[in-house]
């Protein structure tokens, strides 16, 4: 059975909502899925799986979220080549650097070798009925990607 690990970084609970709705969605396409806050695993665990998907809000005007540091800076270490793997998270668009620790994770992935199907999916605050479908086809992409 293909097997996923999300991992995510949440301070309100939005970022862990869009994990369980993510994983949700995989399991509809008999996909075996673990669910880890960030501080409960390191990089180099993801290289048991066929694929991760890495999640974590942006807190204040762009910045990593303190609990999620150590895990993305240890990502630099891991070769993620063969793995399909994509970002996503929660921000507010009253900040200028909306969702960037989307876009920090996602480039991150490119840069050790990471195969990333889809482009990071990024929510406005707590995920909505549009985010819900918008995360729907994101799962369905990567899945794709992921299954071959």
């Amino acid at each position: 059975m293909t097997k996923v690990m999300i991992v995510y970084a949440s301070m309100t609970g939005n970022t862990q909502e869009i994990a369980d709705i993510l994983g949700e969605e995989l399991e509809k396409y008999d996909i075996e899925v673990e669910i880890e806050e960030c501080i409960s695993v390191d990089p180099e665990d993801l290289l048991e799986y066929d694929g991760a998907l890495i999640g974590g809000y942006t807190y204040d005007d762009g910045q990593l979220p303190d609990e999620f540091v150590d895990f993305y800076e240890d990502m630099a270490d891991v070769d993620f080549s063969g793995k399909v793997c994509a970002s996503f998270g929660s921000g507010d668009t009253f900040y200028d650097e909306y969702c960037l620790t989307v876009d920090l994770i996602e480039t991150r992935l490119k840069e050790q070798g990471a195969t990333v199907p889809v482009a990071g999916l990024k929510v406005d605050l707590d995920p909505d009925e549009e985010d819900v479908v918008r995360a729907e086809s994101y799962a369905k992409t990567f899945v794709d990607v992921l299954k071959g």
